[in-house]
């Protein structure tokens, strides 16, 4: 899941950033209110943490500006702030929750998985897809009853493969949805990530699960046909 975080304060935004890719987002960072609105209007986020208190213009601003051109991301908004108007200020503009600074990185973690949950095309946290379970609240993966290690990146694009079964995902919407802005399109890491979840997932005799569609991109599949390697 891709998350656009938009905070000023350079040295919350880096322990934000890396914990949150470390809990497998792809995460990219504006501090400015200006290249937030620029980011989210060219980039696919399924959710935005927002601190209000950003400048050029601030983060109340910036939320107006995206709900009023249809961004339907979600929006968890940051606050110093105490006073209750500010809260119920940002949530009246579109904002879906919000945490006061300072806040626990785990709960922010937590909140944007609730976030992302809403919804009637969200899947729950524990995900099932024949004998493979993800946990997306302890980032495991097991088969089998077998244990699969994973890196955080790993991880995210096996969870955005088991979220979409049974549909073919380019590389493109793969890129959007599991990479950043720092992703090079012109490389094979994606295909270099699939390959590691193919000799991980698929190990041991176990009927494949990750197929290739020549020309089109991937799948995550209990059918047999198509191409595994």
């Amino acid at each position: 899941m891709r998350i656009l975080l938009v905070e000023d304060e350079a040295r919350l935004a880096s322990a934000v950033e890396r914990y949150l890719r470390e809990s497998a987002f792809a995460v990219d960072v504006a501090g400015t209110g200006k290249d937030a609105i620029f980011l989210a209007n060219v980039n696919p986020y399924d959710a935005i943490v927002l601190d209000i208190g950003i400048p050029e213009p601030d983060g109340f601003e910036v939320l107006r500006r995206l709900r009023e051109r249809g961004n339907a991301a979600r929006v968890l908004i940051l606050t110093a702030r105490d006073g209750v108007e500010d809260r119920i200020h940002g949530l009246e503009l579109g904002a879906d929750d919000y945490l006061v600074k300072p806040f626990a990185l785990g709960e922010l973690r937590a909140r944007l998985r609730a976030l992302l949950r809403r919804g009637e095309s969200l899947t729950p946290d524990v995900l099932r897809v024949a004998d493979l379970e993800l946990d997306g609240n302890a980032q495991k993966a097991v088969r089998g009853g077998r244990a699969i290690p994973l890196t955080a990146k790993e991880y995210a694009l096996l969870e955005y493969l088991v979220r979409n079964e049974g549909k073919v995902v380019g590389r493109a919407e793969i890129s959007d949805k599991v990479w950043d802005e720092r992703y090079d399109p012109a490389s094979n890491l994606i295909e270099v990530y699939i390959n590691r979840l193919r000799r991980k997932v698929d190990a041991e005799g176990a009927p494949p699960l990750i197929h290739t569609r020549r020309g089109a991109g991937y799948v995550l599949s209990q059918e047999a046909d198509g191409d595994p390697g």
